[in-house]
């Protein structure tokens, strides 16, 4: 697979980190002697992520923010804005919720030892789940953000006292 993703035109680091975790898990399910715990590194993963993207939000951080102010190059500048970091925290809200899904369905499946049920489940809780998630989050967005706003590329900071445009 990696050979064929190298060929396919992939990052070559993205190719390791994918090969190094799989070899990683594959250590883990040698030395348990459990096929299911192939996926425990996985669970560990959505666990750690739900609670990422959980955290992000209550420290008033949302990572949906981040990543899409990075994205559109506006830095912080998109915390200043009230609307915006409301409607990314519930964006953010609905990521967390994806890994949550994720761990409703997996653990049970690894505690009964559901190998095949977890290939399938892993198969499909990834890209549709990920084109599902951006769909709804864009969504949650869009209908967070007060009408008239000027949307995702122009936040708005709040008015100083004297009523000129805050910095």
């Amino acid at each position: 697979m990696a050979g064929w993703r190298l060929r396919r035109g992939d990052r070559p680091r993205s190719v390791l980190i994918g090969l190094l975790a799989v070899c990683v898990a594959a250590l883990i399910a040698l030395r348990t002697g459990r096929a299911t715990d192939f996926f425990l590194l996985q669970l560990a993963s959505n666990a750690a992520s739900g609670l990422a993207w959980a955290a992000s939000v209550v420290i008033r951080w949302p990572l949906l923010g981040v990543v899409v102010g990075a994205a559109l190059g506006q830095r912080g500048r998109w915390r200043r804005d009230p609307a915006l970091l409301r409607a990314y925290g519930r964006g953010s809200w609905v990521w967390a919720a994806t890994y949550l899904l994720r761990l409703a369905v997996f653990v049970p499946l690894w505690l009964g030892g559901q190998v095949l049920a977890l290939v399938v489940a892993r198969v499909v809780l990834a890209w549709p789940l990920v084109a599902a998630t951006l769909a709804v989050s864009w969504l949650v967005i869009r209908r967070s953000l007060p009408p008239g706003h000027p949307g995702l590329r122009h936040p708005v900071a709040p008015s100083d006292s004297d009523g000129r445009p805050g910095t």
